[in-house]
């Protein structure tokens, strides 16, 4: 069975990456540039690699659950990204766009957008919508 592979693009240099989902956690370097892939910033998962970059983390995984049309989603954006930079090497901060994902949507019960949902091997250990600011989504992200 093949290895699910992820496809990062490089923040420095652009290039896409591909990287195994087992070497996640092991702060993979960009392979023209030699620069940091995630860096702090989250990782856009969905339904076809989620379960795979999950099962590999051993860091617990904070998901945002959002859509592009929402305005709330949007305004959190930053201060997801900032709270991802602060934890880096932490916690794994991830977004899944609920509209082109209706799989993992349905499966982690998703009413409302913006939806964080904290996991530690696998399974849900907390949970909070609505928009939060980065200082709230850090304190989510760190509770066990």
């Amino acid at each position: 069975m093949d290895t699910p592979r992820l496809q990062l693009p490089c923040p420095h240099c652009g290039a896409t990456n591909r990287l195994p989902a087992a070497r996640i956690d092991d702060a993979p370097n960009c392979g023209k540039c030699g620069g940091p892939l995630l860096q702090g910033q989250p990782l856009e998962l969905g339904d076809d690699n989620f379960d795979a970059v999950v099962a590999a983390t051993a860091l617990p995984v904070l998901v945002d659950f959002w859509a592009p049309w929402c305005g709330p989603c949007r305004m959190m954006a930053p201060a997801f990204a900032q709270a991802g930079a602060q934890l880096q090497g932490q916690v794994l901060f991830v977004k899944v766009n609920s509209d082109d994902n209706p799989g993992l949507s349905q499966r982690f019960g998703i009413r409302s957008i913006p939806t964080l949902v904290r996991l530690q091997a696998g399974r849900e250990t907390s949970r909070q919508s609505g928009a939060l600011p980065a200082g709230a989504i850090v304190a989510l992200a760190q509770r066990g």
